[in-house]
Formats: structure tokens, sequence, C-alpha cells
């Protein structure tokens, strides 16, 4: 049986006690879609084959590696409580399930959720028996539908172009915690750089009482420079602390000792307690960085410092585990390999990340664009399922201080007539706009690549040769007038408004390293080939007076697309020194 995923998967909110539900469960494909009828969640459940969770049926490591279409798929495993948590709140938790999830606890549907790329939890307490409790999950992911908001899986069976194999069903951990009915359901870190202060923000569940309070630990590098006790008044509250008058060592609060960035990636460690009637409810670990993102007359600023990011496209794929790592490790050394080749960032393409990958970008320092996985086509559902689910998505990984970019839309993906019909314009106007509303301090694109309506950033898709992109970015003038891909870069109506221009994708230099077949943007036949290419390409965006950072194409190789600087298992193309030595020209 393939390893098991057991690290704690909610880095940005820890709580001691909790179980893991990954390993082997009880599996079935219901291609006829009986399972309601003969009630599968109750009774009769198909014996005889099992998966690894929480690997998708797709995957090899889920022990099945099976890539044709069962658009409804079961689960089922018996749920063991603790002892020790009796009188507690049972609270299962899902860190993502593709695409629809109905979850039945004792034969009682608990909750259901849509959404394949964001988390959900359910309180189970109340149809919980002494012994012999069973969960099942109900799944349905319709393979062709090209409203859904899928990213890189592909909707037809076998992967070609720039399209993968797909991900169906429960793909990041399942677990579940005891908690107390009074207890912290929600926080919020707000760094305000320019003062010196963190806000937080706290929702809480439970009643609110003369006698609770929420007791705020807030230490930098084993040095405490926050405890207060703050009396509730109510489930939400406010709170600004300021971080600089609370330093004993003054030394720490100025320059690279006390922000986060990727040279610096300073953390503050935070424990909060919920306190009533003179006993601890609840106690939640955290953390947060102080930095920050800003465009000033059209410079991208981190801390108020302009900066030149160097991004790598990262589609976030493993080869035998698809868009679930086999370990928490995996997740590590790809920022790990980024970071050795001189890039210090990445967009995550496509691809709303683990938030295991996210507190490691936050523990190395790595800048993350963070993305939303978009439909293929345009509908009014498709915009309600996108907009509903990107919600989720920012939520979740509000906190994390590696993440500076949001991104909700790439190339007109869902939007393709977007250069000149009004209400996809519009849909990608709410996208801006709903991220804006939802989160104030980072910047946000409205659809990278190509075809903008309103955007923080200009992004661009070029895989034009080095020369035309030293001519294509000689000024601002040439650099907004290109058609990369025959599109133009403003929808029709739209114009460049004097924001920070970054070359959000080009390279896609594919070199073949064995006999597998697959295709890049342009080709190399060696390791030498592809470091001189790489460094025409790049030095073609590092000379340019405009262009204020870049994202190559890609880290890996992934399945049919061999255009990666390392292979599809993390292998190295050529020698890493010398694209360090590339990108460390700037």
């Amino acid at each position: 049986m393939a390893e098991i995923r057991n690290e704690y998967p909610r880095p940005q909110f820890v709580r001691n006690e909790w179980v893991n539900l990954n390993g082997e469960w009880d599996f079935a494909f219901d291609d006829e879609n009986n399972g309601l009828t003969e009630q599968w969640y109750k009774e009769s459940f198909p014996t005889g084959q099992k998966i690894v969770v929480p690997f998708a049926y797709q995957a090899k490591k889920s022990g099945i590696g099976d890539p044709t279409f069962h658009d409804v798929v079961w689960y089922k495993r018996e749920l063991n409580i603790p002892q020790e948590w009796n009188g507690k709140d049972i609270i299962l938790h899902f860190g993502a399930v593709d695409y629809r999830a109905w979850v039945y606890v004792n034969g009682e549907l608990i909750t259901f959720h849509e959404g394949g790329n964001v988390p959900f939890s359910a309180n189970i307490t109340h149809v919980l028996k002494d012994a012999g409790n069973e969960l099942v999950v109900r799944v349905e992911d319709p393979s062709e539908d090209v409203t859904i908001p899928r990213g890189k899986q592909y909707w037809h069976e076998q992967s070609e172009s720039i399209f993968y194999t797909r991900t169906t069903g429960i793909w990041q951990t399942v677990w579940m915690e005891p908690v107390d009915q009074q207890r912290i359901d929600y926080i919020r870190w707000t760094p305000q750089v320019d003062r010196g202060d963190i806000d937080l923000e706290a929702e809480f569940v439970g009643p609110i009482t003369d006698s609770s309070k929420l007791q705020v630990d807030i230490s930098f590098q084993g040095q405490v420079i926050v405890s207060e006790t703050i009396q509730l008044f109510e489930t939400y509250l406010k709170r600004s602390f300021n971080l600089r008058n609370r330093f004993t060592d003054r030394s720490n609060i100025h320059g690279p000792g006390w922000y986060w960035t990727p040279e610096n990636p300073n953390l503050f460690d935070v424990k909060l307690q919920l306190v009533s009637e003179n006993k601890v409810r609840d106690e939640v670990e955290s953390y947060f960085g102080m930095r920050k993102v800003s465009i000033e007359d059209g410079v991208f600023k981190i801390n108020n410092h302009t900066y030149y990011q160097k991004l790598v496209l990262d589609q976030g794929y493993f080869p035998e585990g698809l868009l679930t790592a086999p370990t928490d490790e995996d997740l590590k050394k790809d920022i790990e390999l980024a970071k050795e080749m001189g890039f210090n960032g990445a967009r995550k393409h496509q691809k709303v990340e683990d938030p295991r990958y996210l507190y490691w970008a936050d523990k190395l320092g790595f800048l993350v664009w963070g993305e939303m996985a978009n439909a293929s086509e345009y509908s009014e559902e498709g915009a309600r399922r996108i907009t509903a689910e990107w919600a989720e998505a920012v939520k979740r990984d509000y906190n994390h201080p590696s993440i500076v970019v949001w991104l909700p839309l790439n190339e007109s993906w869902g939007i393709s007539r977007v250069a000149r019909e009004k209400q996809q314009q519009d849909h990608s106007l709410a996208m801006y706009y709903l991220t804006k509303s939802l989160d104030t301090t980072r910047p946000v694109l409205s659809n990278d690549g190509w075809e903008h309506t309103i955007s923080d950033i200009c992004g661009i898709h070029n895989y034009s040769s080095a020369e035309a992109m030293e001519k294509a970015y000689e000024s601002v003038e040439s650099a907004v007038s290109t058609t990369p891909a025959d599109r133009p870069i403003y929808a029709n109506g739209f114009d460049y408004r004097g924001e920070p221009i970054v070359i959000t994708e080009y390279g896609g230099i594919a070199y073949k390293v064995d006999e597998t077949r697959g295709w890049g943007y342009s080709s190399v036949t060696s390791g030498e080939a592809l470091i001189e290419e790489y460094r025409r390409q790049t030095e073609a965006l590092l000379n340019s007076p405009v262009v204020q950072g870049f994202c190559y194409t890609q880290i890996t190789d992934v399945e049919q697309e061999i255009n990666g600087l390392l292979t599809y298992d993390r292998k190295p193309k050529c020698d890493l020194t010398k694209i360090k030595e590339i990108n460390d020209q700037k």
C-alpha cells in the first residue's frame, strides 16, 4: 500500500487533537448510477475494491490507476472515535473532493459540497453511535462538462496537448477533530507593515458570556512580544497589535531582521486560547508574516522596495499522484529545486494548491501567484460555480504571506469571447472586483496572458524567440501592442493604464531525455543547448527596460509536455547552477 499522507493538513490553524482518515477505504464505481436507489450509504455497499485515500482512482498511488471515465464513485470506511473525545463536538474535514460530494455518516446525509478545489467540513456529533460508525461518500465528477472549473484536467479519456489526466473524488486529506461547543472558528491576519501592526479578525462558535476571553500570545524567534487577554462581547473580534514597539531588541525591527521576504522569510508564531468560566475551551496555533505588496507609480514592490519577480510555472502534478503529492516532502522539494535554480516564486498554474505547499512557501521564502482552476467554456451556471469556489479559495489562503498575487482567470479560459463580448467582459470584471472585495492587500489580474479587462498587473504570455521578445519589450508601447497567439493584450474597450508589465509565460523549451513522446513550444537536443536557449530568452526579458518580472514555462515535464527544466520525476535536465547564474543577473 502507498505511503499514507499523515502530516497536519491545516498548518495555518492547528489544533493538537486530530485523527487522520487517510489510508485504505472501500471503493466502488457506480457507472449505472444505482447507488442512491440501492441505498449504498446504508447497506449493500459493493465489496471487493479498495482505494488509498487521498489519491484519486486515476492515480497509481490510489492502488487503481484507471484513466477511464467513471463519473460517479463511492467511498466507505469505519470511523473509530477515541473514547477521550466523549462530550466534544466531532468535526469531519475534507481537504478537497472533485467535484460534487455527498457525505453520509451512519446512513444519514451530513453535508453536500460542490467544488473540487477547496475544503469543507461538517459537525457529525449528532449522528454518532457508541461504536460501529460508518462514513460513506458519494462523488459526482461529470468528465465531459466543460463548464466545470477543472483546470488542466482533460475532458477526454487520454491526455493530450496542454491537458492532463483527470482527478475524480477525494484528492486531499480527510480527517476529524474534537472541539468544544465554544470554539474559535476562523482567524484572519492582515499585516500593516507601515504602522508596524498586525490586524487580527476572529470568529467564534458557541455562546459568548461575560466570562469569555481570548488570550493572544505572539512570539518572534522565541521572544514573546504580545501577551494580551481580550474580553469578548460577540462572536466576532477585530483587534490590532503593534509589534514594532514590543521588541526589547530594537535592532530586530528594521530591514531583513523583521519582515517576510523570499530572502528572509521571517514568521511570527501565535497561540490563541478561548477561555470561558476559567476553562480553556479551545487552543489554536497559527503564524503570520509581516509582508506588504503594493504597486506604486506602476512599480511592483514588496515591503515598499522594488521587487523583480523571477517565477517558474508549476502545474503541481506528480507522476504517480497526479494533483496529489505522494508526500509532504515532495511539496517542499519542488520549492527547494526552484530556489536552487534562482527562482524566487511560482505561478501555481490552474490549481488551488494544497495548503501544505503554501506552508512550505511561507517557511522557505517563496512567492506564489494563487490561481483558480478554470473552466474551458462559458455559461451562466459556470460563472456561478467558479465565483463561489474562488471566494472559498481566497478565504482559505488569505493568511499566507507567500501569496502575493491573485489570478482568477487565465488565457481567456471559460471566457473565450472576452475580446469583444460584453457578458464575458463583465464576468472578467466581476472576478477582478470580487477578489478585490475579499482581499484589499494583493494585486489581482482579470485574465492573465492577454485580453485583459482591468488588471493590476499586465501579464503577458509570449512563446516567441529571443529576438522577437527583445524587440517586443523595447518599450511600453511595443509591449502592449504585441499580439502573442494572435490575441490582443487588452480586450476591446480596455487599455493599458500604467500597471507593471510581467511576462507571465514564456520559454516552454522541450528537451527529450528519454524515449518519452512529447512536445514543447520550441526544442533542443542537449542539456547544454537547453541552458543556452534559456539564457537567450531570459536575458531578452532581464535586459528589457519595461519588464518587471517573468514566469518561465515550466519547472517539470508533465505527462506529454516535455518542456520542463526537470523531468516529470524531478530529475534535472541540465546543470541547475547555470540556470541560477542566469537568473541571478537581476
